[in-house]
């Protein structure tokens, strides 16, 4: 399972986002350039980077940032946040992407999505963040009619690279969460699916290597709040499933 270091950048700093609000972001030291090369340089496969700024509609400098993270890394970058038109895949593909990541868009303008995904052959991946099984866009703040797993189907049809799932409900550590929205998501879909939101410790991400066709889990927090290590989480990440799996 492939360990995606998340590197959320607003206004050029390195944050992570309370219930994907913005209004009090955790505002972290390390800069993203170097939060990139520390990752690199622990053993990472890929780096998952997001433009917040574009997520919530705001204008600034972070793709330039992002650019430089691009050229300077020896590992593939999935790019995300704001992507929402083919302009938008074509600069990111420009400019050194390996993949880029539609959320929203994957909500507003399915057909867009499946136009890049013929242009781009296994260079799109879908992002379906969900509560309470419907799926969320634009920052959190919209809710849709779709449910999780039928957006994730239409998707996988159309050819994408993976799917992304964030169970909401679990990233919030509501008492009732478990993984079983993510195991059904693994289940059901034979693209592979990257699961996010959900890791907090090294269980965690042990838990997930043990999933069906959880081939990646992106990893923000618990890196960033040194509550597990990039060696560490590589590390489990790497390790053979358990014969528990299979029974």
């Amino acid at each position: 399972m492939i360990i995606y270091p998340d590197i959320e950048i607003h206004k050029g700093q390195c944050v992570t986002l309370k219930h994907g609000s913005i209004a009090q972001p955790q505002v972290f030291e390390i800069k993203p350039l170097d939060a990139a090369k520390k990752f690199e340089q622990g053993g990472a496969q890929w780096l998952h980077v997001v433009d917040l700024d574009g997520v919530f509609e705001y204008h600034g400098e972070n793709s330039e940032i992002i650019k430089q993270i691009i050229a300077d890394s020896n590992i593939p970058v999935q790019v995300g946040g704001g992507i929402r038109s083919s302009s938008s895949v074509d600069w990111w593909m420009d400019n050194g992407a390996s993949r880029v990541v539609m959320g929203t868009a994957a909500v507003a303008d399915q057909r867009l999505v499946e136009e890049v995904c013929v242009k781009y052959p296994e260079k799109v991946v879908v992002s379906i963040d969900a509560r309470d099984g419907k799926v969320v866009s634009h920052g959190w703040k919209n809710i849709s009619a779709f449910t999780a797993m039928e957006l994730a189907k239409r998707f996988e049809r159309s050819g994408v690279a993976a799917i992304i799932y964030t169970d909401i409900d679990r990233y919030d550590e509501l008492p009732e969460s478990s993984m079983a929205n993510t195991t059904q998501m693994g289940t059901e879909l034979s693209c592979p699916v990257i699961s996010s939101g959900t890791v907090r410790n090294l269980d965690d991400i042990s838990i997930l290597s043990n999933l069906p066709n959880i081939f990646g889990v992106v990893v923000g927090w618990a890196l960033f709040n040194e509550q597990v290590s990039i060696e560490e989480a590589v590390a489990v990440g790497s390790q053979k499933p358990t014969v528990a799996e299979f029974i």
